[in-house]
Order: C-alpha cells, then structure tokens, then sequence
C-alpha cells in the first residue's frame, strides 16, 4: 500500500484518522494509540503477511533485549554486553540475509568458478530503516540513555506506518515520549500536516514519475547492449537525478505530513541540499537522518576524529563505504559509498589546510561547482553539469553504467567533459581543489 495509491488515500487514510481522532476526543487517548498502532501493522501486512510476522517477531525480540538492558541497568557488565552484542549481531544478520545473501552468492561464484543455487529470498520493506532505529534504541538502553520505554510506545516506534517504508530514521527519544502524550492535537498541527502531504504527493506524482519517463529506455537499452546517443544519455543521466531526488523527498515529505495528521512531529530529512556549499554541508542537509545515525553510531564509535587526522580519514571512508552497502546490495553502491568517503575526507583537507583567506564566498563558489559532481554521485543529490555518479547509483552493474557514461564522455557530449578514459574517481580527485 503506496502513499500515492487510491487504496490508502480514500480508504486507508480516511479511516485511520477518523477512528484515532473520534477516540482521542472523547477522552480515550491509550486507546486512540492502540488503534494507531494497529492501523500501521494493517498498512505494512497488506504487502505481505510473512514481512508482517517476520516484523512481529523482530520487535518481540528487541523489546525483551531492551527490556533486560533497563531492567539490569546496574547488573553485571558481561551480561549487559552479551544482551547487546546479541542483539545487534541478531539484527544485522537478519538485514544480512535478506538483504545481501545472494551478493555474496554471486561474488562468492564468480571469486572461486563454482555453480552456486540462489536462494529464492525477498527483502521485507523497510528493513533496512528500521533494522537502524532498533539497533539504535539497543545501543541507548546499553549506555543509560533512555528514558521512555512502554510496549505500546515501542510498537509506533518501529511500526508507525508514516515513517515505516522509506524513513525519516527516527530516534527514540524524539518519538516515544510524543505517542505517551495526551494533549489535544492542534488544528495548525493538522493543516500543516495536510500541506505537507500534498507538497510531498505532488513531488511524487507530477514530478518524479513524469521525469520517470525518460529515465528507464535509456538504462534499460544499456542494460542490454545499447549504446545511447548522446543526447539520451545526458538527459537520462540528469533526468534520473532529478527523478530521485523528488521522489525521495517527495516521500519524506508526506511521511512528516502524515505522522502530523496524528500530532506526532518526525524529524526532517532535506534541508535544501542543493544550497550547499561542499560535500560536508550537503551531507548535513540530504537524508539528514541516516547522516545523523551514521555519524552517531558507526563512525563517531569507530573513533570519529578523536584519534588523529589520518585515522578521521579512514573512519570517514569506512562509514561511507558501508553507508553505500546499506543502499543496496552490488558493488556500485559500495564504489558511491566509497566515492563520498574521499570527497569527504579531501573537503576536510582542504578546510585544514587552505589558507584561511581562501575559505570565503568566491571559494564556496568553486566548492559548489564541485559539489554538483558529488551530487550526482550521490544519483539523484543535485542538478549539476558534470554527473559522475547518478548513473552508478541507478545502474546494478558496471556494464550498465559504462554504457550510460561512456557517451558522455565522448569529445561531442556538449562539450563538458574532455574525451578520455578515465574514471570516476580520477576525474573527481583531479577537480579536487
């Protein structure tokens, strides 16, 4: 059930609000939630009943977890330890499974010449989102951080329907102390949610699926062999970064609008990533919270910059390469992910060792050029000239992607790129400042 669907937006929808309005008015506010979270385990069992039990299962598992945490939060070290490692570990290797079971498979045949069967799995929806936000909570309970903790809490917290598929990556502690509350729901609350959700379907609906249309024949002709001509390949490069970017804000945008429908406030997940003015800022406002998980659970963990430059540096390419992997199981997302790493670890060079005098706005100018590179790296973060990147992220494979790039590359692609042969990440490391 899509937010876009007739399904969920003249029945679901409707429906939803209309009981858990009725039974919060009328005093019953712990009912009103009930009937929340059961709403969002319809919304995600009408894909797939196993995803739902499977889904069941996961947070009966993370909530006893967490609930030994807290309730020995002074007991022995080892114990605490063990419920942790176990827990993470658990989560990670269902994510695993569904999610990279096959990767491995084929790199695991085409590494040793063996004929391996693929194994028939499909990855449940969401997964990935909030596979992050419960390993996040484990990590907290750990440490003593969290302070609000009830079952019915915990079930919107992995569960709630608006946020469920694609994110925003939610914290606890900005969402389940909310779903406890029991003040009336502000009208402006409502009316802004409602504005959201139409901004958001009408990114998604107008826009990205318009532009949809001259993104697939090109990809899939090269897919198959095709070499486009120049002109479909640069506009199906640009036209597949703009594609993912509406898409996918589109649908953080309804995700918000939605979760204030119900008086709940989730975090913003863009913060005008186009307006940046080097990677490290963009990376501060485009999918803000993975960004933010990221930073705070594996590369400030890993050591962050607490451990000398050269060490930031290999924290910052090991948290990338991995935030890649989690987009997506083949290799060009692991060459994105790796990409970004660099950019990263050259724009922190760059901030210290430049002059300072240099850092002012006519600089920012020239980080901004570049940053449409890293843009379109990201496939989808930006409307730049030079798109090294965007086709990689759309394409499953390296022949596809050459295939998308190699026209642009040539001496009469609009004059933008010199026709050679080098790479993606030499072109990207030669523009560096």
């Amino acid at each position: 059930m899509l937010f876009n669907s007739y399904l969920f937006i003249l029945l679901f929808l409707p429906a939803t609000l209309f009981i858990f309005h009725t039974l919060r008015n009328s005093g019953q506010h712990r009912m009103a939630t009930a009937a929340l979270a059961f709403a969002s385990l319809i919304f995600y069992g009408w894909w797939s009943v196993q995803a739902l039990l499977l889904l069941l299962i996961l947070m009966a598992a993370n909530y006893t977890m967490v609930w030994c945490l807290l309730r020995n939060a002074a007991g022995a070290a080892r114990l605490r330890l063990a419920l942790l490692v176990t827990g993470v570990t658990g989560n990670l290797l269902v994510l695993g499974f569904f999610k990279y079971t096959n990767f491995f498979l084929e790199n695991w045949s085409t590494l040793f010449g063996t004929q391996v069967d693929f194994v028939a799995v499909v990855l449940p929806l969401g997964l990935s989102f909030f596979t992050f936000q419960k390993i996040a909570l484990l990590v907290d309970a750990y440490e003593g951080r969290v302070r609000h903790f009830d079952l019915l809490g915990y079930i919107l917290f992995v569960g709630f329907f608006p946020q469920l598929i694609a994110g925003p990556i939610v914290h606890h502690s900005e969402v389940m102390p909310q779903f406890a509350l029991s003040a009336p729901i502000r009208k402006t609350d409502f009316a802004q949610g409602l504005m959201l959700f139409v901004i958001g379907l009408s990114k998604k609906v107008l826009v990205a699926d318009t532009i949809a249309q001259f993104v697939g024949p090109a990809f899939d002709a090269a897919a198959l062999g095709k070499l486009p001509s120049v002109g479909q390949a640069w506009t199906a490069t640009l036209a597949y970064t703009l594609q993912l970017y509406f898409d996918f804000s589109g649908y953080s945008d309804m995700a918000i609008g939605l979760a204030l429908l119900f008086g709940i406030r989730l975090p913003p997940n863009f913060n005008s990533p186009y307006k940046a003015v080097n990677i490290i800022d963009f990376w501060r406002q485009w999918h803000m919270t993975l960004s933010r998980f990221l930073r705070d659970y594996l590369y400030v963990p890993l050591g962050g910059n607490r451990r000398g430059e050269a060490r930031r540096y290999v924290n910052l390419l090991v948290t990338m390469v991995l935030g890649g992997l989690w987009h997506g199981a083949a290799w060009t997302f692991v060459l994105w992910g790796a990409l970004h790493g660099i950019f990263l670890a050259l724009n922190h060079l760059w901030i210290a060792f430049a002059p300072a005098n240099w850092i002012h706005r006519p600089v920012e100018f020239l980080h901004a050029f570049r940053l449409t590179d890293h843009h379109l790296c990201r496939g989808g973060d930006g409307v730049g000239l030079l798109p090294r990147g965007g086709p990689q992220f759309r394409c499953l494979d390296a022949a596809r992607h050459g295939g998308i790039r190699r026209p642009c590359r040539s001496n009469d692609g609009c004059g933008l790129w010199p026709g050679n042969d080098r790479g993606a990440a030499g072109d990207c490391l030669v523009r560096t400042e």
